[in-house]
């Protein structure tokens, strides 16, 4: 059980520890093509539409489980 605890709180870790690295770098799409080499390592539009989209299709199976 400790293991697994491990394996989510360091996914956890990862997680938030990107998002403060890409949080201090500059973005390429604010600054323009000068930027390049200061890229972040997540897209976060992306990502966040990614999750969103997932969340939308789990909310909307569990209404379609639920309901029979």
């Amino acid at each position: 059980m400790r293991m697994f605890l491990g394996m989510i709180l360091g996914a956890l870790l990862l997680g938030v520890g990107v998002y403060i690295y890409d949080s201090m770098q500059t973005s390429s799409v604010a600054n323009g093509q000068v930027a390049t080499s200061n890229r972040t390592i997540v897209n976060w539009d992306v990502a966040k539409a990614d999750f969103d989209a997932l969340r939308d299709r789990a909310h909307k199976d569990w209404v379609r489980i639920s309901s029979k």
